[in-house]
């Protein structure tokens, strides 16, 4: 159906100002009551979560009699009945003439049969949402009224945008208010037989693979709204402690920690330089591989299509013939690729100079080093936005791309830090609360029956601080548990002690500080022992690390020692080294992890499953 301009509504609903529709949200959480929207015209728009029709009994027929005086003219909205009916008198004059009473019994079969039968009226009732809440808002269409097939009207996913009146439901139900649909105008029809959703409930990690339509689930559309959520509640609360937000690199040619795995960013792939060497295999010659296999695709596509249909025999054999020659000529252009040599550049022997950047490059770990420039000279700033990790290991806590706030501080130190993430952490679970009760109250019933207890706790509760040292002693008195990393002085804390922890020992969020120097970044200040660092990372019970944090190295020596001490250029520290040079002071900082508060404040358990489009390890779909 073609989409038709709305026309703007007398209601005192107000609508969106650049799509003159009224979000649903507004009607199914009315501050009034959804009673009191009664009789209110609105134009809205959604998709269709579920539906059910229901057939009217046809009228019955009226007793022949003389010619009826035609009826004057109805509305413009008179159904197909009414204008069969109105040339009932033009078929019996025809009778009359071919020769027959058009009274008697078989005069008037004839005129029955020779008069079509329309199909009887139905009554379409639908659930729409349009993601601005997590409710539904019952759709009533009379076919009768509103000239609509149930084919293109019913199936899940169809979107649609009417107009009509909000009226009390007309059946006792869940349902408080219904729109009474007077006008469509618009309707997108779906492909049932490919869309994912038509079919029944998928899990959410077989969702991960059509990242670009699971948005229209009930689970995902409320991620979102809640990721939505603490992004404002971060710019809100920063910003009201005199915060200013920086953008800092996604592309940068420093370490960001030392020891971290890294994108690299070049422009040199599949342009070798005058410095190549055969390193083994071949790239096959005259038509690609992956110009081929999207060719076999193509034609796959059509054999489905055409075997669905029984009406062309003839090319379906053709099409499976063509089909099994390019798989032929794939298989070829495989074992010609196995048999000879190419030319592929050696990583050492790239010449960076012939780059982009004409240097290396990668994608940016950690924004806190340029964050640190813009601190040391305009205070508090914070940035936000994607960190990159190349690394492989599958969890439920990390994939390649993940979404990051940064603060810095100057004239502040690793107490500052600690105390300003905790405020924050805090800020940002009171907000949930008092701002997304309604997709609170699905995770509550759906996911997780704790996580709204788990948020008011975490407000209301006091944060153990314990240091590395206090840390690993605790550990180690652990008898009724075997840890799989054996523990000990200058380890790392894996994510099943800090579990153990936060989770059964404190049973609370804790704070521990001053980390050995190997286990934390080179610019992290040294502590007066020579041994620790003033680092700290805030842990949470059922999620594991959320906030890490540390107080920069201001001292220049101390800096260019560390520098050493990790083995990295000093030319591209240099920048960083400046800012020691050239009015020095003592700042600190501190990243959340944006997508794990997400999976915190939702009760789920992966963190793919509060990504828009996660990126992990071999998945990178769309």
């Amino acid at each position: 159906m073609e989409y038709q301009e709305p026309k703007v509504t007398s209601s005192t609903l107000t609508p969106l100002v650049y799509s003159n529709r009224v979000m649903l949200k507004t009607i199914l959480e009315s501050r009034d009551g959804e009673m009191g929207l009664v009789g209110k015209t609105v134009v809205v728009g959604g998709w269709v979560k579920s539906s059910k029709e229901v057939k009217k009994e046809p009228a019955p027929s009226p007793p022949a009699a003389a010619d009826p005086v035609p009826a004057s003219p109805g509305p413009k909205e008179s159904c197909c009945v009414e204008m069969l009916q109105s040339r009932i008198p033009f078929f019996r004059t025809i009778i009359r003439v071919l020769g027959g009473s058009a009274s008697s019994p078989a005069v008037r079969q004839k005129l029955e049969s020779l008069i079509p039968k329309p199909p009887p009226p139905s009554t379409f009732f639908l659930q729409i949402n349009d993601g601005s809440c997590v409710s539904n808002l019952q759709v009533v269409i009379d076919s009768a009224r509103v000239p609509v097939s149930a084919g293109q009207i019913l199936p899940t996913g169809t979107s649609i945008l009417a107009q009509g009146v909000l009226e009390e439901p007309s059946a006792h139900g869940k349902q408080i208010i219904e729109l009474k649909v007077e006008k469509l105008l618009h309707v997108g029809t779906v492909e049932q037989d490919k869309y994912v959703l038509s079919r029944k409930k998928l899990p959410l990690n077989s969702l991960r693979d059509y990242s670009h339509i699971r948005p229209r689930t009930t689970t995902v559309a409320t991620v979102a709204r809640i990721r939505s959520a603490i992004d404002f509640a971060t710019h809100t609360f920063l910003q009201n402690h005199g915060f200013l937000h920086v953008q800092v690199p996604i592309i940068t040619t420093t370490d960001s920690e030392g020891f971290s795995e890294k994108f690299q960013v070049t422009t040199l792939l599949g342009k070798p330089s005058k410095k190549e060497e055969q390193v083994g295999v071949s790239a096959a010659e005259g038509v690609s591989l992956e110009t081929v296999k999207a060719a076999i695709k193509e034609k796959s596509s059509l054999v489905e299509q055409l075997k669905r249909s029984d009406s062309n025999r003839e090319a379906l054999v053709a099409a499976l013939q063509d089909l099994r020659k390019t798989n032929e000529l794939a298989q070829q252009i495989e074992a010609r690729e196995k048999s000879k040599p190419v030319t592929a550049v050696k990583p050492d022997l790239v010449n960076f100079n012939e780059d982009f950047f004409g240097r290396p490059s990668y994608l940016t770990v950690s924004g806190r080093l340029h964050l640190e420039s813009y601190a040391c000279s305009l205070g508090n700033v914070y940035s936000f936005g994607p960190r990159f990790r190349a690394d492989k290991t599958v969890s439920a806590k990390h994939v390649a791309e993940m979404w990051t706030v940064e603060a810095e501080m100057a004239f502040s130190q690793l107490e500052d830090a600690m105390k300003c993430a905790e405020d924050y952490f805090k800020f940002l679970c009171r907000w949930i609360l008092d701002n997304c009760s309604e997709d609170m109250k699905f995770f509550s019933k759906r996911i997780d029956k704790s996580v709204t207890h788990c948020l008011e706790y975490i407000i209301s509760c006091s944060y153990e601080k314990i240091s590395y040292r206090e840390a690993v002693e605790i550990l180690r008195k652990v008898t009724d548990k075997a840890f799989e990393t054996q523990l000990q002085w200058g380890v790392p804390l894996t994510a099943e002690h800090l579990s153990y922890l936060a989770d059964e020992h404190y049973r609370k969020p804790i704070t521990i500080y001053d980390y050995p120097k190997a286990v934390k970044p080179f610019y992290v200040r040294l502590n007066d022992d020579g041994k620790t660092v003033a680092a700290f990372e805030m842990v949470v019970p059922k999620i594991g690390k959320v906030i890490t944090g540390s107080q920069s190295e201001e001292r220049f020596d101390m800096l260019n020692t560390r520098i050493k001490e990790f083995d990295l250029s000093r030319d591209q520290y240099e920048w960083y080294l400046d800012l020691r040079r050239h009015g020095t002071v003592k700042h600190s900082g501190f990243s959340l992890g944006f997508d794990l508060m997400v999976l915190l404040t939702t009760g789920l358990t992966d963190v793919r499953d509060v990504i828009p489009f996660p990126r992990s390890h071999g998945k990178a779909n769309n």
